[in-house]
């Protein structure tokens, strides 16, 4: 299968000939607002979760074969998508949050974070039956960095997420290997990131089109303290439809371009959210940023159906006296009174992430020939036109 962007970086990684690639760069490829879909609210610099100082995304993409299903020898489309919010090189804590919209999936390590109120490792998201390779990985890089004396969670407790991507992956063939964690993590960088067929997001499917990995930033004006809510997604639920796109049934015009052989189940799938943000929230404050996640995904189309995976984290870069274990820690908090425009940067941000990843993610074939299709980027303007919701 073609590489898509000159840029990736080969991290010399072969694993039964399986190739492991890693990027924190964006590919030169159109985004949803270069394409005039509108969209409220001032996006950061990057557009991205790495509009929120600190916060590095890294990649490991995973690509082999075609033609029939061999477990245990592909066709591969699958990957991890690491995020540290204070980079690689931190070993602190921050407040955080969590939240499930419909619970038919996994994000470990979140009984702590609600217990404690605070996240002390990367988060990462893989597929479904890669959870736990990736979070035995993890832990092993914390590890292998140096063990603390305290506060086990910051070590013990990685958080890691998934989404089911058989569909296209040869999912019970487990290719995902610690060294590709590793490589996701060791190349986590700030700034651009690439979106679609990426990471995680690999083989993943959003209202029967393309999904994967999108990102997406909105900045709270100056007279609300200047703050960033990034969000990242990876995306792969919905129906047809129900796809909405700044307010046009995009899903009920788009009707042509399903996916090709074994049908997809309407419905299924899910979507893990990230939400950073640099506002000195507390955890509290932060479960009400990340409860209002749903309705981003809500104003796509999205009804956290039943068999539906969609689970959400919150977390803030502020307060660096979280990480302290004697004395006492001095930590701001911005009222409650002033928490409303970072309520709507959430529900912005995740919405445009979501499309973020539909325009970025390119047409897939995987098991058996199992085909998902981009969304046409000309058909998608002619619809919002004619609904007059084209931008330029």
């Amino acid at each position: 299968m073609e590489i898509l962007d000159a840029r990736i970086v080969i991290l010399g990684l072969a694993v039964q000939g399986l190739v492991a690639l890693g990027t924190c760069r964006a590919q030169q490829k159109p985004r949803a607002r270069d394409l005039g879909i509108p969209f409220e609210g001032a996006p950061g610099p990057f557009n991205a979760i790495t509009d929120v100082k600190g916060v590095e995304v890294g990649y490991t993409t995973l690509i082999q074969g075609d033609g029939k299903l061999v477990v245990g020898k592909g066709p591969v489309r699958t990957g991890v998508t690491a995020i540290l919010p204070q980079g690689k090189h931190a070993r602190g804590r921050v407040f955080a949050a969590w939240y499930s919209l419909n619970g038919n999936g996994e994000m470990t390590g979140t009984t702590w974070v609600e217990e404690s109120g605070c996240l002390g490792t990367p988060i990462l998201i893989t597929n479904t039956h890669s959870v736990g390779v990736v979070r035995d990985a993890v832990l092993a890089w914390n590890l292998r960095r140096g063990t603390p004396q305290d506060y086990s969670g910051d070590l013990s407790l990685p958080v890691v997420a998934e989404t089911w991507d058989g569909f296209l992956n040869d999912i019970n063939g487990f290719h995902v290997r610690p060294e590709h964690v590793v490589a996701a993590l060791e190349g986590a960088a700030a700034g651009r990131i690439a979106e679609g067929n990426v990471g995680g997001g690999t083989g993943m499917i959003v209202h029967r089109f393309k999904g994967g990995t999108g990102t997406a930033s909105r900045v709270v004006e100056p007279a609300e303290g200047g703050y960033t809510v990034g969000v990242l997604v990876q995306a792969n639920y919905g129906r047809r439809e129900t796809l909405r796109i700044a307010g046009v049934p995009v899903g009920q015009e788009l009707t042509e371009l399903m996916p090709k052989r074994g049908q997809p189940d309407a419905g299924q799938g899910s979507i893990i959210v990230v939400v950073a943000t640099d506002a000195p929230l507390l955890p509290h404050q932060l479960k009400r940023l990340v409860r209002r996640v749903p309705l981003g995904i809500a104003a796509t189309g999205g009804r956290g159906e039943n068999s539906s995976g969609d689970i959400f984290l919150a977390f803030s870069t502020a307060n660096p006296e979280v990480a302290r274990t004697t004395g006492t820690a001095q930590l701001t908090m911005l009222p409650n009174e002033r928490i409303n425009p970072l309520l709507g940067a959430v529900v912005q941000a995740t919405e445009e992430a979501i499309v973020n990843a539909m325009v970025a993610a390119e047409t897939m074939t995987g098991v058996d020939g199992n085909t998902v299709y981009a969304l046409p980027h000309d058909r998608l303007r002619e619809v919002l036109k004619k609904y007059n919701r084209l931008a330029k």
